[in-house]
């Protein structure tokens, strides 16, 4: 791990590795915060929000909203809503969908949230997955205070 100011750097070899820093995300997830997840189709966005919510419990399965647009998750400690914008055209689709309306105590995992730029949630954390090969490097980069004591509170060494 390589970590600096607000943002922390780790190399993930492998799906399961991608599975276990997901799992690391949840252990500190608080209802209101919002994680916008960037990278290329096939870097591994939706593995990540996978091993978040096996990690709170979640035991039914765990796909890609590309085309629902979004999923809710009832955990027992709050509501996550993962959000994939991919599909939409316009920013104001996201208001057309009506999730302007998402609960302020919810944990919002939004995929693509340029798609919806000018509309969303301003991100406690910035989540970029890029794909290295057969691997992966996830760098995540606090854009709140709130987002910059959960990774430092989270992310300990990879």
């Amino acid at each position: 791990m390589h970590k600096t100011d607000h943002t922390v750097r780790c190399h993930l070899a492998d799906e399961a590795a991608t599975l276990a820093f997901g799992a690391r995300l949840a252990r500190e997830l608080k209802p209101g915060m919002t994680f916008y997840l960037e990278g290329d189709l096939g870097a591994g966005k939706t593995t990540l929000v996978r091993g978040v919510l096996r990690a709170l419990g979640y035991a039914g399965r765990v796909k890609s909203p590309t085309y629902t647009l979004a999923e809710t998750y009832s955990l027992p400690a709050f509501e996550l809503y993962h959000f994939d914008l991919y599909r939409l055209h316009d920013p104001r689709e996201w208001l057309d969908a009506g999730f302007r309306d998402v609960s302020g105590q919810a944990v919002n995992l939004i995929e693509w949230p340029d798609k919806a730029a000018g509309w969303l949630p301003l991100p406690d954390v910035i989540v970029r997955l890029s794909i290295t090969d057969e691997a992966r490097e996830i760098e995540c980069e606090a854009q709140t205070p709130r987002g910059a004591e959960f990774l430092e509170t989270c992310c300990t060494p990879c």
